[in-house]
């Protein structure tokens, strides 16, 4: 596995959870693989309460939601989808895998109710990560 990219509808919340989980992951692990992230139709920011959640488990994201693009995906051996179909944006010529993970969608939710999503997505990130060999940097 050498590229991630986890989109949804907006790149307001659960993409940029699993993003940055994955980026957390992929550094503790020590590992050479490549995260991108975006939305369909991304929002204007990131939702506070998932930059609370991730915050207090050290991790920090300064990107905002941006739309994602072909030329994301073209080499991307995954696309997890949260909240979107990845026939919306991915050119013809992909051939990685697709992933769709139902998630609710965090904004607004109380802090308590992101954190469970949180800890779901975590799980599905290591999962992703032990199912896939991947080779040390």
């Amino acid at each position: 596995m050498s590229k991630i990219a986890f989109v949804c509808q907006g790149n307001a919340g659960r993409s940029q959870l699993a993003t940055a989980l994955a980026e957390a992951e992929r550094d503790q692990r020590g590992i050479d693989v490549s995260i991108v992230t975006g939305g369909v139709d991304p929002h204007d920011h990131v939702h506070p309460e998932v930059k609370a959640v991730l915050a207090e488990q050290g991790i920090e994201i300064e990107r905002e939601p941006r739309r994602i693009q072909e030329a994301d995906l073209v080499d991307a051996d995954y696309v997890i989808t949260m909240g979107c179909d990845v026939a919306e944006f991915a050119p013809a010529s992909w051939d990685g895998h697709a992933e769709r993970w139902e998630l609710d969608h965090p904004g607004g939710d109380d802090l308590a109710s992101v954190r469970t999503m949180r800890d779901e997505i975590r799980t599905r990130v290591e999962d992703l990560f032990n199912r896939e060999i991947v080779d040390p940097v």
